[in-house]
């Protein structure tokens, strides 16, 4: 990233889909994915309606073979006559003849490179490959994806190359493990085949559930393309982000740090729900972002101490419980009774803590009083224009203070970052809180817009703490502060409640997966810490939850395989039985539970 300061929207081919311009300087487009079964044609078609009218413009479905893709066809054909024009995807894993049947009826296919082709190795060859073998299996892969491109430039079909973190092949993962660089190389491996044989409609998506990898993913792929002068489109999610709040603050950080750098042309909200309540997450993120477009110019000189394609946290010395290492704070907009209690709170222009003690906040028209306050922790509220010389010089000098770091620039996130650098340019390591206030009557809203606000910060390893206020009484304290724990542990950087990593399920799904999310809420949400993964399928189930302390996912009709890390320790346990099941491997596996 040239500018992380000014926002501007990175440069990509336009395409066709069906009758949707994607990447250019077209909008960013917003989609979904149908989660009936495919050969359900009208529940399929019904579920299509819906998405369009709440402004989907792209549908996916599952196929996982000749009979979905037969069926898909006929959904297509179905929509058509009944006046629904949204181009349709077919989501292929582990089939090639499939996406090249599918090829041929509906305007693109989404393949996964890590399964598109069998591995040459048995199940049970756990060696590493050899130079000779890695190269044999990328032939085979070649081959049959180059047979994959011609069935689409016949029949002018766009391709989406779908890598995800949790099903890369066997080939990739012993050469490069489980790395951003393993997910780039597998995706540009096949970039450089389609160029090739001069075949350019490409959309390209690299997703995980972890936010900070994804990001961080995202940005390597975009930089080696540009060294190689490729410039397909980008398709953003974060999958199996789960359901309600959590869901929407997941997605949001995710997603809302890369549109921040001006990367994406579509973007999927994956949720635990049904696809027509993705839609307005995904708009709201949409339209969030063009509030930026010709903004006023921000000045800065870019750090080279700032990684932006490895996270780093940004070093600073502690000042009480802030800083240095201790997780990030939150400081509440006021006192109040909450679910998780924060660390500070703020009442008539001081912040308290929760024994009593009261510390003082200044700002830059009473610097000398700062000067003179010795206490222990005092806080200096600032923005970048009023970051000078004089006040780096206090900085520097004074071990006592932690800055409040305030914005009202129309693009926040590139004024806080040009503070952030500025800092690191200055060897200046003083503590900073994240301050930012909105006036959202809307609790989705408010979710996603500081979501995205302050999480992009945090996952580029600014910040030693959140205070988040808003103006409106419509949204309650409580809520305000539930928003901030959420967005730093969808930033990875402090848990204080149990994760879910939970995908939107499909056609694949099958069993009630919205119900069984719920069963296993209802009976670990006070696990604090602990991450549980509730997969629908085996597609990505095992890769997407490898940082999980356990998973449940579905093995078949009715049927659950349960996992302890990586490693699946019972299974085909029906589906009545398998929340009780979890639970008793949750009280086995953890002392003192």
């Amino acid at each position: 990233m040239t500018n992380p300061f000014n926002y501007k929207r990175r440069i990509s081919n336009q395409l066709r889909i069906g009758n949707l311009l994607l990447g250019g300087k077209n909008p960013i487009r917003v989609q979904t994915m149908a989660n009936t079964d495919t050969n359900d044609l009208e529940r399929s078609v019904a579920q299509t309606a819906r998405v369009i009218e709440a402004g989907s413009e792209l549908m996916r479905f599952t196929t996982q073979g000749q009979r979905e893709v037969e069926s898909l066809n006929l959904i297509h054909s179905t929509l058509n006559e009944r006046g629904y024009k949204i181009p349709l995807v077919a989501d292929i894993h582990f089939n090639a003849s499939a996406a090249m049947l599918a090829a041929q009826y509906v305007e693109k296919v989404r393949i996964n490179p890590g399964n598109f082709v069998s591995s040459i190795k048995k199940k049970d060859d756990i060696s590493e490959y050899t130079d000779e073998e890695f190269q044999q299996e990328f032939e085979v892969l070649k081959e049959r994806f180059i047979e994959f491109l011609d069935v689409c430039k016949k029949h002018k079909t766009v391709i989406r190359i779908g890598v995800n973190h949790g099903s890369l092949s066997r080939r990739i993962m012993s050469k490069y493990g489980d790395t951003s660089r393993g997910m780039v190389e597998s995706c540009m491996e096949l970039l450089r085949i389609c160029r090739a044989e001069n075949f350019s409609d490409i959309v390209i998506s690299m997703k995980t559930s972890n936010t900070v990898f994804m990001v961080y993913t995202v940005r390597l792929l975009v930089a080696e393309m540009e060294k190689e002068n490729f410039a397909f489109p980008l398709h953003l999610g974060v999958t199996e982000a789960g359901d309600g709040e959590d869901g929407r603050i997941k997605s949001a950080v995710g997603i809302g740090a890369l549109l921040s750098d001006g990367i994406g042309d579509t973007i999927r909200v994956s949720l635990s729900e049904n696809p027509e309540f993705e839609i307005p997450v995904a708009k709201t993120l949409v339209e969030y972002i063009g509030e930026r477009a010709e903004h006023e110019k921000i000045e800065a000189q870019k750090s080279s101490k700032s990684n932006f394609y490895e996270y780093e946290r940004r070093k600073t010395f502690p000042v009480k419980n802030i800083g240095r290492n201790n997780i990030p704070i939150v400081i509440a907009s006021q006192k109040g009774d909450f679910a998780i209690q924060p660390d500070y709170f703020l009442e008539n222009g001081n912040i308290f803590d929760f024994s009593g003690n009261t510390f003082p906040i200044y700002s830059k028209n009473n610097l000398e009083q700062v000067k003179n306050d010795h206490s222990q922790l005092i806080f200096l509220k600032l923005n970048y224009s009023g970051l000078d010389s004089e006040i780096v010089s206090i900085l520097h000098k004074k071990k006592n203070i932690v800055v409040l770091l305030d914005t009202n620039h129309k693009n926040g996130v590139g004024e806080q970052r040009a503070f952030f650098h500025t800092l690191l340019n200055a060897n200046c390591e003083n503590p900073v809180i994240i301050c930012r206030q909105y006036d959202e009557n809307n609790l989705s809203d408010l979710q996603i817009k500081a979501s995205m606000d302050i999480g992009t910060l945090f996952v580029d390893g600014f910040g030693d703490g959140v205070l988040l206020e808003n103006k409106s009484e419509k949204i309650t304290a409580d809520a305000i502060n539930s928003i901030a724990f959420g967005i730093l542990q969808a930033s990875r950087v402090r848990i204080s409640k149990t994760e879910y990593i939970s995908c939107p399920g499909c056609g694949r799904t099958l069993f009630d997966l919205q119900k069984s999310i719920a069963r296993v809420k209802e009976k670990t949400t006070h696990l604090t810490g602990l991450k549980i993964a509730i997969m629908g399928c085996i597609v990505n189930g095992p890769g997407e939850m490898a940082d999980a302390d356990y998973g449940y996912v579905g093995a078949g009709r009715g049927k659950v395989n349960l996992y302890r890390k990586k490693e699946c320790v019972e299974q085909n346990i029906p589906e009545a039985e398998a929340v009780e099941k979890l639970i008793e491997l949750i009280n086995r596996s953890e002392s003192g539970f």
